[in-house]
């Protein structure tokens, strides 16, 4: 959309300075969207959606051990809904555990949704036993597991030297950081 703040031009209003404009189209999942300024631009944008039908996925961001409470890992909802009283399954250590409850900016919460950041509280886990980079899912529906292997689309910027089968570079990938190797 061609504006100009300075003038207010197509900003949110159409304007008579730039007769050479005809407007934009988009198609959108209501139907087709037309305008020629900028608001109505921004107005035709469709939030997304959440993905709350997909099976539960928490990548842990940390996990912290609270007095009086217990062992709370963080992290953000990726996809599903994380609530009291699940069974979840952490992956890759196998550890299965009840959550006790749910809290988002210090506040408990009946549910977490995707995008949001949530600490939770589990039954019976110590700190040792899960940490960050572990994916949290619900064990009773399509529970995480741990890759054996996988192929990935790599970009290489500044290594100098060849790289080929047995390098072993550390991957970064959502909060895990660990070793792998190529093959």
């Amino acid at each position: 959309v061609p504006i100009s703040g300075w003038h207010g031009d197509n900003m949110l209003e159409e304007t008579t300075n730039m007769p050479w404009y005809k407007g934009w189209t988009k198609e959108t999942k209501s139907g087709v969207s037309k305008g020629k300024t900028l608001l109505e631009a921004i107005d035709a944008i469709e939030p997304p959606t959440r993905p709350t039908d997909k099976p539960l996925r928490l990548p842990l961001q940390d996990v912290y051990k609270i007095g009086g409470i217990g062992t709370v890992p963080v992290g953000r909802v990726e996809t599903g809904v994380i609530k009291a009283g699940m069974v979840v399954k952490f992956a890759p250590t196998n550890v299965t555990t009840e959550v006790k409850s749910v809290e988002m900016h210090h506040e408990q919460i009946p549910e977490g949704l995707p995008g949001d950041n949530v600490g939770f509280n589990v039954k019976n886990v110590s700190i040792k036993d899960i940490r960050r980079g572990n994916v949290c899912g619900d064990s009773k529906n399509d529970p995480p597991m741990e890759a054996a292997s996988f192929n990935a689309q790599v970009i290489v910027l500044n290594h100098p030297g060849q790289i080929g089968a047995g390098y072993t570079p550390v991957l970064d990938c959502h909060t895990a950081h660990i070793a792998c190797k190529f093959s």
